[in-house]
């Protein structure tokens, strides 16, 4: 047995699935909150690992820039670093704005609103957690509606939809209630919007394996937060098995599995895709279907296919 638990046969067969993974939800630093790895440190562990790709993810700002210089200045790293943006407070919200420049600068994903979602808000209540840099460092969050009175679709958010659409971005869900996810991705894909990514149904976004079904026939990928599955991690809330039943509700070929990682406390991003595939392993999934989720669906949801290992 090695240190990691694990026999060397298991090891071996787990590196070799995390090269060309691709980790598209990532809290790495720097940031309000505390991390434990900061932008260039998580790629650089990637790079060792052979991922084909991260995207970094902050509640508060565009990572775009720092993604450009790092891969400026260190070329020798292999793994690409993208990044993209959430539509909370400190952006302005639904800010067309700052989505175009997200997308000019290369970023690929556009989070729905997360810690200033109303139905993260009201989660907060009933969960007894809240966000650590939330009142110590800046104004708590103030709720950021998506919807009118009669459940239509805001005309702010109207006008970051076909941003998204015109620059062929990805759009999450982010905290949404997944009634509000519906309405929606169904508003996006009316004005052209062709990626579509369900963030985390296991927990916050109060989503049923009915919705998981839902959304991944009308096309969405549903991502799977690891650390919300495993073991030794503060934020496992869900049972490994209920993982499972997720992945077969949507489907394998509509099925990303992310991190979610980069907080202190607990184990590394990298650490939680290594234990991550351990556990798509101990589920009896093969290791077609593994790099499936963990690779080949991140890249086809977000468009990173080019960034492959040229023997996928």
């Amino acid at each position: 047995m090695t240190e990691t638990g694990n026999t060397p046969v298991m090891d071996a067969r787990i590196d070799a699935l995390l090269v060309g993974a691709i980790d598209p939800h990532v809290h790495s630093g720097p940031s309000i909150a505390p991390r434990a790895v900061d932008h260039l440190e998580l790629v650089t562990e990637a790079s060792k690992a052979g991922f084909a790709a991260v995207i970094t993810k902050d509640h508060d700002y565009s990572g775009v820039m720092t993604a450009a210089m790092i891969a400026r200045h260190h070329p020798e790293l292999t793994t690409r670093i993208y990044s993209g943006i959430v539509l909370n407070n400190v952006i302005g919200g639904f800010n067309a704005y700052a989505v175009e420049h997200t997308a000019a600068m290369g970023g690929k994903i556009v989070w729905l609103p997360t810690l200033a979602a109303e139905n993260h808000l009201r989660w907060e209540k009933t969960a007894g957690w809240v966000h650590p840099a939330s009142t110590t460092k800046i104004r708590p969050a103030a709720g950021i509606p998506v919807l009118n009175a009669d459940k239509s679709v805001r005309d702010d958010v109207k006008e970051v939809l076909d941003v998204v659409a015109k620059t062929d971005m990805v759009l999450a869900s982010g905290h949404l209630h997944v009634s509000e996810t519906w309405r929606v991705f169904e508003e996006a894909q009316r004005r052209g919007v062709k990626r579509l990514v369900l963030t985390h149904p296991e927990d916050i976004v109060d989503a049923s394996l009915n919705d998981v079904r839902g959304l991944a026939a009308m096309g969405a990928f549903v991502e799977h937060s690891l650390c919300m599955f495993l073991e030794g991690s503060k934020f496992k809330t869900c049972p490994e098995e209920d993982l499972r039943k997720h992945i077969e509700a949507a489907g394998v070929d509509q099925t990303i599995l992310c991190s979610d990682l980069g907080q202190p406390g607990v184990f590394s991003p990298l650490e939680g895709f290594r234990r991550g595939v351990k556990l798509c392993i101990d589920l009896g999934y093969g290791d077609d279907d593994i790099r499936k989720m963990v690779s080949l669906n991140a890249a086809r949801a977000i468009g990173l296919e080019a960034d492959l290992p040229v023997s996928r």
